[in-house]
């Protein structure tokens, strides 16, 4: 199933996404309830899938970052073999997290901004974890139950200011720079999630190709791996890693630019784009 968050008439509305067709969740007002309430939640979505009640074309609304405001949001760097050759660095012994402050998540379609102070911008198309079920200590045969599904993830960079912070944390929070989307394909639809392709394209020009089996910690190590340390919730996501072919790494630099459109694919999931456009003098507020 194809869970979405979507903006109709103005009003944010959760569901499903089936044969070009939103079909919303009367009992829930945002996707983290819905996850939260799980099977029954399903199960109640699915009763509504063969009604012909209360129904949108898919054309008729807007899709939005299916967690729009997650409690946390995870990535993982240097998880991919080819990735960590390109940077030449060591593998490493231990998944290294860090954290995209919730901020910066937007949905496919908004503008990534290039922000003013830097014009070293860059993409990472990854597999986006998303959590379904309040856990701790799980271990990584119990994985698969506390995962709800998968989407498709921008962990978009800006590079110099990523050195800046030894965690990282400042070159990956910046505001637009957590595309997340088109929607969560529940866990159930993804027989395994270690045999998925993943492509990015800045305009025509393929920049990644690379697929989950290449992973050095997989999607159940990463859950077992955090959850030892914190509890999980509904609508945390997690982001497992990029493969080769990022900007920084090319000859000369492929940092997205103003006028680009980014574009990543991952098999059995879907789509996630967006324009790439310069910060908007009205970012400045105070209120």
């Amino acid at each position: 199933m194809k869970l979405a968050t979507v903006l109709h008439n103005n009003k944010i509305l959760v569901g499903a996404v089936v044969d070009g067709q939103f079909i919303p969740s009367n009992d829930h007002s945002n996707m983290i309830a819905l996850l939260a309430d799980g099977k029954t939640a399903f199960a109640n979505l699915i009763e509504k899938i063969y009604s012909d009640k209360g129904r949108f074309d898919l054309a008729d609304v807007k899709l939005l970052a299916p967690v729009p405001r997650p409690g946390k949001y995870f990535g993982v760097s240097l998880n991919y073999i080819d990735h960590i050759e390109e940077t030449g660095k060591e593998q490493p012994e231990f998944p290294t997290f860090f954290n995209k402050q919730i901020t910066c998540v937007i949905g496919p379609g908004a503008a990534i901004h290039r922000p003013r102070v830097s014009e070293k911008l860059d993409y990472e198309g990854e597999l986006g974890i998303v959590i379904g079920k309040r856990c701790r200590h799980v271990t990584k045969e119990q994985a698969k139950e506390v995962i709800a599904g998968y989407t498709v993830c921008n962990d978009v960079s800006v590079r110099d200011w990523q050195i800046r912070s030894h965690t990282w944390t400042l070159g990956k929070s910046f505001d637009t720079h957590g595309p997340v989307g088109p929607w969560i394909i529940t866990a159930d639809e993804i027989e395994d999630p270690h045999n998925l392709d993943i492509k990015t394209w800045v305009n025509s020009d393929q920049r990644q190709s690379h697929n989950t089996s290449q992973m050095i910690f997989d999607c159940y190590y990463l859950v077992e791996y955090l959850s030892t340390v914190m509890t999980l919730e509904p609508g945390d996501i997690i982001t497992t890693g990029t493969g080769s072919g990022v900007g920084v790494k090319m000859k000369p630099r492929g940092y997205m630019k103003p006028g680009d459109v980014v574009r990543i694919e991952i098999e059995k999931i879907g789509v996630l784009e967006n324009p790439v456009i310069e910060e908007p003098e009205d970012t400045a507020f105070i209120n």
